[in-house]
């Protein structure tokens, strides 16, 4: 299935902008922007992940939301 064509593992509809590339269930992997920024408001941040867009949305969120302070992996190709 090609990226344009999957839908966020969690709700459903929204496009992918970020891979979890080490998640707890294998089942949640590709996370639209909205599910993402929840995950990092809700404390519980994607820590290894690949961007899907060629821009930095992901790191931008958590730049913006995340206030714990962690390391984050950007995984590349």
């Amino acid at each position: 299935m090609g990226a344009h064509r999957r839908k966020c593992d969690w709700c459903g509809s929204g496009t992918p902008i970020v891979r979890d590339m080490d998640p707890i269930n294998v089942e949640y992997q590709y996370w639209c922007e909205e599910c993402a920024r929840a995950l990092i408001i809700k404390g519980d941040p994607i820590e290894t992940y690949r961007e899907l867009e060629g821009e930095p949305i992901y790191g931008r969120l958590l730049e913006e939301h995340c206030t714990l302070k962690r390391f984050y992996s950007f995984a590349t190709a």
